[in-house]
C-alpha cells in the first residue's frame, strides 16, 4: 500500500476507508472530505486512473483488487481511461470550501477534472516558448561589437603601416 497519512485510524480501517472515498469519487466524480483524507484519496485515485489507461488484464484485476464494485471498475477503464487519454497526469482537483462546524476541521471538494459541471475550469495548456537557435559561445554579443570597436589583428596592423 505505501506510506500513508494515519489519519487517526488503525491500518485497516484507514485502508477500508480509502477504497470506499475512492470507489464514491469515481462514482460520483466529485465529493467532499477533510483536506488530509482528500489529498490522500487524490493519491489513490490518480493510480485507479493511471491503471484504467494501461488497460491491460492485470490492470483492471489490480483495480478490482482496490475498488469496490465492477460498475467502477467498468467506468476506470471506459469512461475515464477515454477521457484522460492524452493527460499525463494530474486527474484530480482538490478545492478547499470551507471549516467544518463542530470540529474546525478544513474540508474541500475532490473532483475529476475535465468534466460536466466542475466547479472551476481546467487551466489552458500553457504554450511552449519557441525554439530559438542554440548560442553559438565563440561569437561576440551585439553589446560588445557596439561599444568595443572593431579588433584590429596583426595583419590589418601591418598593412595600415
Amino acid at each position: 500500500m505505501g506510506k500513508f497519512r494515519k489519519l487517526g485510524r488503525h491500518a485497516a480501517h484507514r485502508v477500508s476507508m480509502l477504497r470506499t472515498m475512492v470507489s464514491q469519487l469515481v462514482k460520483h466524480e466529485r465529493i467532499e472530505t477533510t483536506v488530509a483524507k482528500a489529498k490522500e484519496v487524490r493519491r489513490k485515485a490518480d493510480q485507479m486512473v493511471q491503471l484504467g489507461k494501461e488497460g491491460t488484464l492485470d490492470a483492471a484485476r489490480r483495480a478490482s483488487a482496490f475498488v469496490r464494485g465492477d460498475d467502477i471498475v467498468h467506468k476506470l477503464f471506459t469512461e475515464l481511461a477515454y477521457r484522460y487519454k492524452d493527460r499525463a497526469g494530474g486527474y484530480t482537483r482538490l478545492l478547499r470550501t470551507r471549516i467544518r462546524i463542530g470540529d474546525a476541521a478544513p474540508m474541500a471538494y475532490i473532483e475529476f477534472v475535465d468534466r460536466e459541471n466542475e466547479l472551476r475550469e481546467a487551466k489552458p495548456a500553457t504554450p511552449q516558448p519557441s525554439q530559438r537557435a542554440p548560442l553559438d559561445p565563440w561569437t561576440k554579443s551585439r553589446a560588445s561589437q557596439r561599444w568595443a570597436g572593431p579588433k584590429i589583428s596583426q595583419n590589418s596592423r601591418a598593412e595600415g603601416l
